[in-house]
């Protein structure tokens, strides 16, 4: 799993008591005691994009409830969704929305859910740093990177620009059960879970940048946190969609110049764990904190006016499962 930091101790603390303040001041929050009191599981799966934020706030929240046990796996959103359309975990991260397909499973399974927003994120191109030829890329050059009628054609650098160098291409992207894929794959070649196969796949972002930073004639793509935290050893490249070659950061994601590869993540809530006291406890803690630990962990925060708007969707979700 990926390493990332956590600020020192003083931070912590700080952050946990002002997370406490937020949760007495919100409808429906209980305080630190109570959830000190709290027992029970939350099983979370999903998304290796989400799961930086999922495992930080899992983190924190075990400090306030050591007696709930909170699990938070990663077999990419594809993988995550079939498990929550079963009713096996209590929650799914996801880096996009469910599908048709996935929510007619959850019907026939019995299983209503609501769906939250958590933070958002920039898909990120990058290279190895040794790369001096790409500067910039087109929207219209990783579809013809990565389009399906590429396989087994578009194999070289120069094939791509003729100012490129001759030299072998080799990629690496996200595996076909990752939201990123399909996202990506919408994104930029017009239609989601369709690219080309002959590339280096994983639902393992650590995996990936393992081998772009390995291999001079790399180019591949993930979530950004993952960038930020290995950018010593990549090299981010800007995208162009016809505005101007855009690179991806806080404000760019936020503001969506950094298009068409911004995009929100999600958490998913299944009814029946949500009517458990220890999983509303643990959501109202999440939305309250995804602000801080979202930034901290390497994505974009929503506006605090989109995290009221997932509190209050939560609370409505939450007290209609009591009548």
């Amino acid at each position: 799993m990926l390493n990332f930091k956590r600020n020192n101790t003083t931070f912590a603390a700080a952050l946990l008591l002002s997370a406490s303040l937020l949760l007495s001041s919100c409808g429906g929050n209980s305080s630190n005691e109570a959830a000190g009191n709290l027992a029970g599981t939350v099983q979370i799966d999903g998304s290796s994009t989400v799961y930086p934020i999922t495992e930080a706030v899992a983190e924190e929240f075990r400090a306030e409830a050591p007696d709930v046990r909170v699990t938070v796996g990663v077999s990419g959103t594809g993988g995550g969704m079939k498990k929550f359309t079963r009713g096996e975990i209590d929650m799914v991260n996801a880096s996009r929305q469910i599908s048709e397909a996935e929510a007619e499973q959850a019907k026939a399974s019995n299983i209503t859910y609501v769906e939250l927003e958590v933070a958002y994120d920039g898909l990120t191109v990058v290279v190895h740093p040794e790369n001096d030829w790409v500067k910039d890329i087109t929207v219209a050059d990783l579809k013809k990177i990565w389009e399906p009628a590429a396989q087994g054609k578009i194999m070289r650098w120069n094939q791509v620009r003729p100012e490129w160098p001759d030299r072998e291409i080799h990629l690496y992207g996200a595996g076909v059960e990752s939201g990123t894929y399909d996202y990506f794959t919408e994104a930029i070649v017009g239609k989601s879970h369709s690219s080309r196969g002959d590339y280096t796949a994983s639902e393992d972002d650590n995996v990936l940048v393992q081998g772009v930073s390995s291999d001079p004639n790399a180019l591949g793509f993930f979530g950004f946190a993952y960038y930020e935290e290995n950018q010593n050893k990549l090299k981010v490249v800007p995208v162009d969609n016809g505005k101007g070659a855009v690179l991806p950061s806080l404000q760019t994601v936020k503001d969506a110049s950094y298009a068409p590869l911004s995009r929100p993540l999600f958490i998913y809530v299944n009814s029946k764990a949500a009517a458990r006291p220890e999983v509303v406890e643990f959501i109202n803690f999440y939305l309250d904190s995804a602000p801080e630990l979202s930034q901290e962990v390497g994505y974009i925060p929503l506006p605090d006016s989109k995290y009221q708007e997932q509190k209050e969707k939560f609370k409505q979700f939450a007290d209609s499962l009591k009548k």
